[in-house]
């Protein structure tokens, strides 16, 4: 069956399959922490939305007239260059799936780009103050940017 789509079934323990099963996509703690830095800040955003319709990428906080989408990326699922661990058990699945994860990320960064809006990537090591100083930093430079009779982000 996994032939005819040139996929090889993930054999991996049963814990391990348990644990990653367990893997939140959405309102992690990074996240959550962010978002409640970014609200003390002032700011106000969307949550989980797709910034440009037509590409099926969707950005962890969106500030939408300010054209800003921010993602915040694991450590693990998205090979950072600090702290990314990459197993040896079914090493060469876990290659391809994080090095496939880094290659959409640079896509869906470029394709932002030639729409108009700025990806901000945040690790999950981020200390959530910081990562809300750069992200807060980032809206105000592309508010003062628009021209005058903009609305303020929703």
């Amino acid at each position: 069956m996994y032939e005819n789509f040139g996929v090889k079934p993930l054999e991996s323990t049963p814990g391990t399959r348990a644990r990653m099963s367990r893997q939140k996509s959405r309102d992690t703690q990074v996240e959550l922490a962010l978002r409640r830095a970014l609200h003390a800040a002032g700011l106000r955003f969307r949550v989980h939305r797709r910034p440009v319709v037509g590409v099926r990428r969707e950005a962890d906080i969106v500030f939408g007239p300010a054209k800003v989408a921010v993602f915040v990326d694991g450590c693990f699922w998205h090979g950072c260059p600090e702290h990314a661990t990459w197993p040896q058990r079914n090493a060469e699945f876990w290659r391809t799936k994080i090095e496939g994860n880094q290659r959409r990320d640079a896509d869906t960064d470029a394709r932002l780009a030639s729409a108009g809006w700025l990806a901000v990537r945040v690790w999950e090591h981020e200390p959530a103050a910081t990562a809300a100083v750069r992200v807060r930093d980032a809206v105000i430079r592309r508010r003062a940017a628009k021209p005058s009779g903009s609305t303020p982000d929703a």
